[in-house]
């Protein structure tokens, strides 16, 4: 990674600005998932260590217009505090006077959370007046939020203009462990693509095929290739405009792309409905494909046995179905044992790999599941170009 990070500026005595990704869900007023949080812990505790005076922004949700009562961020400073061990002061706006005397207020080592970004319209339009009043609030600037990395907001965007910016750990090791897969992966690499929409990831299939020794493809958009080699989908998501994209990517491909051989399938989209093990060519109309069946499992796992470098975005079915989740689940398993640097990404795989008990042994666990398919595309996310280069 060739971004400075805070290990390569003086933080002591410094207001130091950290943009952090703190969107996470709240039920009564509590923190449910406080993955996100935890993720960004090794960052503060050094900046509190060395003496920083630290002022952390995120957004929350998707506010319409204007401050929400439940989207505020103040359950989340609790959570932290919690973590921390230590008090973490908040504050119900993120401009203006309040927020100044806050800041002012602060000692060294100590932890202000300002409010909800999303509350001003101009975050998310990246306006320069804003990231100015942001940027008065620091000396310099951390983004350690890569989940958020690719939107050119103003906090992870414009504020640089403003200020010396550099990277978070988090950061930093998204960045280490996602550049090394695309740049300079120990192979076998393999990456393995699910979720409903091809069309999601064409951009990512297309940035990939020149670099990876095997694609693997389930879920729904594994439909829509099979569709375009002629088979019968039935009532399976099938994504008939991008048919024509699949026919040119299997060309493409060369042999480097797998897709099912066998699947299960329902007489409807319903956890409880009647499910059958087919072959890929013998899908009846009126039924529909929800997960890979366990021949596909197995040629998968034949696939993945030698792997060196493996990156997973997306589940092979309908999990959120326990009686279509097995396919999913298998994988999770499959990537948790093997003696490879394992990446995981996106929501779902991520959720798939907790609820499998597995997390633990998987390598690294993205928190962008926008912002790691982008970079997997091969795009420059605007919150990274917009660090300073070492």
């Amino acid at each position: 990674m060739n971004k400075k990070t805070v290990r390569d500026i003086d933080v002591a005595g410094k207001r130091v600005l950290v943009r952090v990704d703190f969107n996470v869900p709240l039920e009564k007023g509590q923190v449910t998932d406080d993955t996100r949080i935890r993720a960004a812990l090794p960052t503060i505790r050094y900046l509190m260590d060395h003496r920083a005076r630290v002022i952390l922004m995120s957004h929350l949700g998707r506010p319409k217009g204007g401050p929400s009562d439940d989207l505020r961020l103040e359950p989340v400073a609790r959570r932290l505090s919690e973590l921390l061990g230590k008090e973490v002061r908040y504050v119900r706006d993120c401009i203006g006077p309040e927020v100044e005397a806050a800041v002012q207020a602060l000692g060294e080592g100590e932890v202000l959370l300002l409010e909800n970004l999303r509350f001003h319209p101009e975050e998310e339009k990246n306006d320069p007046a804003f990231a100015a009043q942001l940027a008065k609030l620091g000396d310099i600037y951390v983004n350690d939020a890569f989940g958020a990395a690719h939107r050119a907001h103003a906090s992870t965007a414009g504020i640089a203009q403003y200020l010396p910016a550099v990277a978070g750990f988090l950061m930093e090791k998204e960045l280490t462990f996602l550049g090394k897969a695309l740049e300079a992966p120990e192979r076998p690499f393999i990456t393995i693509l699910g979720g409903a929409k091809i069309s999601d990831k064409i951009g990512v299939i297309r940035n990939l095929l020149s670099r990876v020794d095997r694609l693997l493809i389930g879920g729904g958009m594994a439909n829509t290739f099979l569709k375009a080699q002629g088979y019968e989908m039935g009532d399976s998501l099938v994504e008939e405009e991008s048919l024509d994209t699949a026919r040119e990517l299997l060309q493409a491909a060369g042999g480097k792309l797998r897709l099912p051989v066998d699947v299960v399938i329902a007489d409807r989209f319903d956890n409880d409905a009647e499910r059958r093990v087919v072959k890929v060519d013998a899908v009846p109309a009126g039924w529909r494909v929800l997960d890979i069946g366990p021949a596909t499992v197995e040629a998968f796992r034949a696939e993945l046995a030698n792997a060196k470098t493996v990156v997973w975005n997306g589940p092979m079915g309908v999990f959120e179905f326990p009686n279509f989740a097995a396919g999913t689940f298998a994988i999770a398993e499959t990537l948790a044992s093997l003696p490879a640097t394992t990446i995981v990404g996106g929501g779902d795989s991520v959720a798939a790999v907790q609820k499998a008990g597995v997390a633990y042994q998987i390598t690294h666990i993205s928190t962008g599941g926008g912002a790691s398919l982008e970079f997997l595309e091969g795009r420059t996310l605007p919150g990274v170009a917009a660090l300073l280069d070492r």
